[in-house]
């Protein structure tokens, strides 16, 4: 019975309860047929299901938009700090040199060489500005009906336009940017570094280029269980050709790059080609991002190094060992709970917020005050 009514369609006018307390009081109440009673339980579960998916796509997409949000808290330092140094001329003023350290600091523009007809990737960003629809609305569905509440997050992050900066792409031109340097520690922005990182600077790379932490492996079956399947689209013939997708990925965030190794390399040019192969694809190659080109281009170039120099996913794995978040050298909180938001998980805030000095008379001032655990 049940088989035969899941193959047909319910009666128009069925009368499905809203919870599941009405279903059972229906049940009580009333003396179905064992075929109304599958037809109501069905029905009633679908429903059920039905307004689940809609709560967990609601909550994805509401964080979505908390994370991308700037605090009113740092919007007004951005804007005092601005404040300050416009109108304080001590804080113009030329600085001690630095030495022995060389501190560098340039904008984009200023770099005569990042120009369209020299870096392909500025051809890719400025096509993929129409990606931007999905992230600030369009009449393109953003998900499809079979996508599950962790695909529409990935979907939701993936849009947005952190990806299609110019400065996601540039470290793939390092060796250009640090001429004169042999070996650099590459750390995004959202790391707290709490050891010595000078031991990097000794690994032996074994002639690769990029030292990184593998993500295919390790006690989190979550943040570390990434292979290329995760990243690149395998339905598309062009990638299941070239790539398998059980091959281990690894991760940006924390990385020892050998630029003398790397100025002997294709890495560059791989990257363009296959940049410009997923515009013509129409982005169908890989999701929005930096990783997945870059898992193509450092392919047979990189060298595992011991996951303790690298902890990931402080950002969105809640449930992150404590014990292994203290070992580490560099935490990163790749994801969307950053530890400066609202959402940023409360037990793993204090490796981050132990180095704020929320006594600063700009942070009082913004109201920035330290979370409450």
């Amino acid at each position: 019975m049940l088989d035969k009514v899941n193959s047909e369609e319910a009666p128009l006018d069925l009368k499905v309860p809203e919870t599941f307390d009405e279903f059972i009081w229906d049940m009580k109440n009333n003396d179905y047929d064992l075929r109304s009673f599958a037809f109501k339980l069905k029905a009633t579960m679908e429903s059920m299901d039905k307004e689940l998916r809609s709560s967990r796509l609601s909550e994805q997409l509401n964080k979505h938009y908390a994370a991308i949000a700037i605090p009113k808290g740092l919007y007004c330092l951005s804007l005092r700090l601005t404040d300050e140094y416009s109108s304080n001329a001590l804080a113009r003023k030329q600085l001690p040199p630095p030495d022995p350290a060389i501190v560098e600091v340039k904008g984009v523009h200023q770099f005569d060489w990042l120009t369209q007809e020299n870096v392909p990737v500025l051809e890719s960003i400025e096509t993929q500005r129409a990606a931007r629809d999905r992230y600030h609305g369009s009449r393109r569905p953003i998900t499809s009906a079979n996508d599950s509440p962790r695909v529409f997050a990935a979907k939701l992050q993936a849009g947005s336009p952190t990806y299609t900066n110019v400065l996601n792409h540039i470290r793939i031109y390092m060796p250009e940017l640090f001429p004169s340097l042999n070996k650099v520690v590459f750390l995004d922005d959202d790391v707290v570094v709490q050891h010595d990182l000078s031991p990097l600077w000794d690994i032996d790379l074994s002639g690769k280029v990029n030292g990184a932490v593998e993500t295919c492996r390790g006690g989190d079956s979550w943040v570390m269980s990434k292979r290329f399947r995760n990243y690149l689209n395998f339905s598309h013939p062009l990638i299941a050709k070239n790539f398998d997708p059980s091959e281990c990925a690894w991760a940006y965030g924390m990385n020892i790059f050998d630029l003398n190794a790397w100025r002997k390399t294709t890495i560059k040019d791989k990257y363009h080609h296959w940049v410009k192969e997923n515009l013509k694809s129409n982005f169908t190659l890989w999701r929005l991002g930096t990783l997945p080109p870059g898992l193509i281009a450092f392919k047979g170039h990189v060298h595992p190094i011991d996951p303790s120099w690298h902890l990931l996913g402080l950002g969105y794995q809640e449930k992150t060992d404590i014990s292994s978040v203290e070992q580490a050298a560099v935490i990163h909180y790749n994801g969307q709970s950053k530890p400066w938001l609202e959402i940023g998980f409360k037990h793993l805030q204090p490796f981050w917020t132990k180095y704020v000095n929320y006594s600063n008379e700009f942070l009082r001032n913004c109201h920035i005050m330290e979370p409450q655990l």
